[in-house]
């Protein structure tokens, strides 16, 4: 699925560079190396993870050598992976920036203050930045949103998997929303069997969550960049149905 919809972004001229989170993508948690290299093939030019970076064996190993993944930056200096992922479009180079969020969430590093050093370090000719928050709290993601505003081009959330409403473009002229969506089956709860989270709910008891299977959506966000600037011109969120191939709808 992913593949059809970045052939139809990039045939239409939409987009320059796709920018994946890839979080769940191995069986609901993290990535592998061959998870990792079939979304490239299939037109991404940078992946994003989060919360799960290590929860497949073998991840560490790859992103030790696979500079195109972006792994938390606010993970500690020790750990193998990029903190920050730099790649040449067609139009200009692209760096993107993934943070992890503290509020209901595993232990980090502040995202804030890691968000500056790694803004420090980077140097002039890093083209536009795109920052990726995954986090829990919506406070947090809007909060950091507002903390980078005219300082870097976009600001974009994932972690919960349900789509907010709230695309803007920020006074200083970062685009902003608060979470993308989910890449995943429609008939699921976030993207999980609907039988055993049902049963969790309604009884208390642990139960397997699998992922569920049938047709599939993906949603995220298309960001126009002003070249001359950087600055965000527009930023339109869409969903993709596997029932509906080419078919971009506005959300």
């Amino acid at each position: 699925m992913f593949a059809e919809v970045a052939r139809v972004v990039k045939g239409k001229g939409i987009a320059s560079a796709i920018i994946a989170n890839a979080e769940n993508s191995a069986g609901g948690s993290g990535i592998t190396e061959a998870i990792g290299d079939e979304i490239f093939a299939a037109g991404a030019d940078v992946i994003t993870l989060g919360d799960h970076v290590w929860s497949q064996k073998g991840t560490d190993g790859y992103l030790a050598h696979e500079r195109r993944v972006a792994r938390p930056a606010n993970l500690p200096d020790a750990c193998p992976g990029a903190a920050y992922v730099t790649v040449q479009t067609p139009v200009s180079p692209i760096t993107v920036v993934s943070l992890l969020g503290r509020v209901f969430m595993q232990p980090a590093e502040c995202p804030f203050l890691t968000a500056d050093r790694v803004l420090s370090k980077l140097p002039g000719n890093c083209g536009p930045v795109f920052v990726e928050i995954h986090a829990e709290a919506t406070s947090e993601k809007i909060a950091l949103g507002r903390y980078l505003d005219g300082r870097v081009a976009a600001v974009a959330g994932t972690h919960t998997h349900v789509p907010t409403n709230d695309a803007a473009i920020l006074p200083k002229g970062t685009a902003y929303i608060t979470d993308l969506g989910m890449t995943g089956p429609i008939d699921s709860v976030i993207g999980r069997e609907l039988a055993p989270v049902l049963r969790k709910f309604t009884t208390g008891m642990p139960s397997k969550f699998d992922v569920a299977s049938g047709p599939a959506k993906l949603q995220g966000a298309i960001v126009d960049i002003e070249r001359a600037t950087g600055r965000a011109k527009s930023i339109e969120p869409f969903i993709w149905r596997e029932s509906e191939p080419g078919k971009l709808e506005p959300r």
